[in-house]
């Protein structure tokens, strides 16, 4: 059992060298038609590329695809299905004479385990290799309790799960990881997390990659998030923000169709942003605050009940807001606006077509989604604006460990990882 090592390549940084051939390769992301040309080529990897998107295909179909020679086409799907990657998917209409046979990518083959840990939750699922989730479970528990016994959670559902799956350790492809906290992300490490004490530089992939099959991969939660939201709802949308509305804010990025975590894994700390005075907030004129203590679950507890017994979690919040008494509307409309003063900047720069709200609070309040409609179409400049989408999340509590299985993916089935794995 291996752990993933420190700094583990990113598949748009490889390239395929076997042969005369060489093509450059991104993350896969389903409804993502990717470069339009050169037609991939090359080698083993790159072949399995083209069966990423759930189509059956012949070995003639393979050739003109990828511009190889029928006995290379047939070289490199002999060892695919000698791996157990590509099954058969039956015969092909005929043009005369035998009907040709079809190829499918096997996507329980192998598997992926995809986690997602929160303040008060953790959930580990296990995916095949289109990233849909078989089996999953779903526990609470306190990230402030530190690495280790939370990890030992995790690690213990993930047998579970597998067992529950009817798959062994032996077939886990690689495990992804997200937390509610920044990340170094090439070598898996929570950095200064100020809701994760205990987990600052903690060695997550060595840790979880010596008692399961790795490779490990770790990110900020939000990150995962938004990659969750693309392939479950949006997959042809290459320019999408997920903002996450809970115990704390952050955003996720994707542009150009790829996730952007800035240089050093600290892209879209929303809730750090200064918002500036509102005047119909009912705050003072001199009262600017970080984002995330105007509307992080905490705030918004304070502010939705005179209680000063009441408890601030998330859970208690959002039962106030289920309850949606007043004054439950009018502030979480304020809410709304706060996330807005910061979204319009962000949009004016990225100019992304769709923003998806979520977290617990966020995706659970339409006063919260129509304050934030209104000033980000009074804020940002109409050109980013005209078409933009405003949604609610629609992943629900999938959309984590959904996102997770979408990043190992992206680095496990790259074209340099296939080839690795059948060499």
């Amino acid at each position: 059992m291996t752990a993933a090592p420190s700094t583990p390549p990113h598949p748009a940084d490889t390239r395929e060298n076997e042969g005369a051939d060489v093509a450059e390769t991104r993350p896969y992301i389903p409804g993502d038609p990717g470069p339009q040309a050169p037609p991939i080529s090359g080698g083993v990897g790159q072949v399995l590329q083209i069966f990423r998107d759930g189509s059956a295909r012949t070995k003639a179909e393979i050739g003109t695809l990828t511009g190889l020679a029928r006995s290379t086409v047939s070289a490199r799907v002999d060892t695919l299905i000698a791996s157990g990657l590509l099954i058969d998917a039956g015969e092909a209409e005929s043009s005369g004479g035998r009907p040709p046979a079809r190829l499918r990518l096997n996507e329980r083959a192998r598997i992926v385990i995809a986690i997602e840990l929160g303040v008060t939750h953790g959930q580990v699922a296990v995916a095949d290799l289109f990233g849909t989730i078989l089996c999953e479970e779903r526990s609470d528990l306190v990230i402030a309790d530190g690495p280790v016994p939370v990890l030992d959670w995790v690690i213990a559902a993930a047998h579970r799960q597998l067992a529950a799956a009817g798959h062994e350790v032996a077939d886990v492809l690689g495990i992804g990881i997200g937390v509610p906290g920044p990340v170094e992300h090439a070598a898996g490490l929570p950095v200064a997390p100020p809701i994760m004490p205990g987990w600052d530089r903690f060695d997550i992939t060595g840790y979880v990659g010596a008692r399961l099959a790795g490779p490990v991969y770790v990110d900020n939660d939000v990150n995962l998030l938004a990659l969750g939201e693309r392939a479950q709802e949006w997959p042809e949308v290459q320019d999408l923000v997920y903002v996450k509305v809970s115990t704390g804010v952050g955003a996720g990025i994707i542009s150009g169709g790829e996730l952007r975590r800035g240089s050093q894994g600290a892209a879209g700390d929303l809730g750090h942003v200064r918002i500036p005075f509102d005047p119909e907030s009912g705050r003072a004129p001199e009262d600017e605050r970080d984002l995330e203590a105007l509307v992080g679950a905490a705030a918004l507890g304070a502010l939705l009940t005179s209680d000063p017994a009441a408890p601030r979690t998330r859970s208690a919040v959002l039962a106030l807001i289920q309850a949606g008494a007043d004054p439950v509307p009018a502030v979480l409309h304020q809410a709304g606006r706060d996330v807005g003063a910061a979204l319009a900047t962000v949009i004016s720069l990225l100019n992304p077509s769709h923003v998806v709200v979520g977290g617990s609070v966020g995706a659970a309040s339409p006063d919260l989604l129509a304050g934030v409609r209104e000033i980000v179409e009074s804020r940002s400049i109409a050109l980013s604006s005209q078409d933009l989408h405003i949604i609610p999340s629609r992943s629900g509590d999938r959309g984590g460990t959904l996102g997770a299985a979408q990043m190992v993916l992206g680095y496990v089935l790259a074209p340099a990882s296939i080839d690795a794995l059948t060499a």
